[in-house]
């Protein structure tokens, strides 16, 4: 590789040089999402692009966004979680500005790039705001920054991901918290009897097959229900797309609310275990959908926050960032399974339709 060639992420056979502890600056990278009725359409097209979505599809899915006056809450969420990030690492001393970039919204990963680029950033700490491991929550974020890399030149920063954090003790303790808030909604005589169903963004079961996702659910699900003394509880997905021929992890959120029903069950929490903050596949499927088919149900559902800013999600940013700063920081964990890697391993989380990334092709051209 030619030395001005832009920096490529971890996984893509180059030396991420992990001994080295001389990180300048932080970016919390996530999805992005319209903030405003004339965002949304655009917002569709960049998430779509290339897959040929018919645009009245679009369309259709814009009418969810008209509900929620076609703000997604995810942006803001973001900027909260940024402000009480450095508030936490103000307090623990830790000098590193934090910035932040989206893959499909403004502020779009390239502008973020060249922002730190031109205040001198070299080398970043890159948290992305998903907890699983699959093509779409993780490998197509490094796909994204290295496109973006690419369009800034051979100067953009380098940017190096922390570990997956699905089994790691805040994101659990965040989201029992969560769970906790939502059982106190039901009578002291109910509320120990309540089923919990843990949902997460479906995915094509090639991808699933070509990635952990589904047993990182299972197993963060697995510890929230133990934190929480759940008598019962499940695993489901959501807000599944593309082409019903195509199979998909299941079963439904929708489904298995119906199931319950007929299995004798009246009262049901769900969490959103799957997703680190509320947006519109949060607020639409659950808040709307599924609510709406526990009242016809006769059901009673309360549905649980997400992580989101809680005092213990933020603490886990932190040590997720010292684990790099410091090699001798412990990588703290919950559970049956170790901590994940601090760099993927090569072709990890492929998008399981027999076509290699553009990654890839661009890792074979070097």
């Amino acid at each position: 590789m030619s030395a001005t060639a832009p920096r490529k992420q971890p996984a893509d056979n180059v030396d991420p040089r992990l001994d080295q502890r001389d990180y300048d600056a932080v970016i919390v990278v996530s999805f992005g999402g319209p903030e405003g009725m004339d965002d949304v359409l655009p917002f569709l097209e960049n998430v779509t692009r290339g897959r040929g979505i018919p645009r009245e599809r679009l369309v259709e899915v814009g009418h969810h966004y008209e509900l929620f006056g076609g703000v997604s809450p995810i942006n803001q969420q973001n900027r909260d979680l940024i402000a009480a990030l450095n508030t936490e690492l103000a307090s623990h001393n830790i000098a590193l500005p934090i910035y932040f970039g989206n893959r499909n919204w403004d502020p779009y990963l390239t502008d973020t790039l060249r922002e730190m680029r031109d205040a001198g950033h070299s080398r970043v700490l890159a948290f992305f705001t998903s907890a699983f491991s699959s093509y779409s929550g993780c490998r197509q974020y490094r796909e994204n920054i290295y496109v973006a890399q690419n369009d800034v030149g051979p100067d953009a920063p380098e940017l190096l991901k922390l570990r997956t954090f699905y089994n790691h003790p805040g994101f659990i303790e965040a989201n029992a918290d969560r769970v906790r808030d939502a059982l106190a909604a039901f009578p002291d005589d109910r509320r120990a009897g309540a089923h919990i169903v843990f949902t997460a963004h479906s995915i094509p079961t090639s991808m699933a097959d070509a990635c952990r996702y589904a047993d990182q659910l299972h197993e963060a699900s697995r510890l929230v229900a133990e934190a929480v003394g759940a008598a019962s509880h499940s695993v489901v997905y959501q807000s599944r797309s593309g082409s019903p021929h195509v199979p998909w992890l299941e079963p439904d959120v929708c489904d298995h609310l119906q199931e319950l029903h007929d299995a004798g069950t009246t009262d049901v929490v769900v969490s959103p275990v799957g997703f680190v903050s509320d947006h519109i596949e949060v607020l639409y499927d659950l808040d709307v959908e599924v609510k709406n088919l526990g009242a016809e149900l006769g059901m009673t559902v309360v549905r649980a926050g997400t992580a989101g800013t809680h005092p213990a999600f933020v603490s886990m940013i932190r040590e997720l960032i010292e684990e790099r700063l410091d090699g001798s920081v412990e990588k703290r964990v919950v559970g049956r399974f170790g901590p994940n890697p601090d760099v993927c391993p090569n072709n990890c989380c492929q998008p399981g339709n027999g076509k290699p990334s553009p990654w890839d092709a661009a890792a074979d051209e070097s």
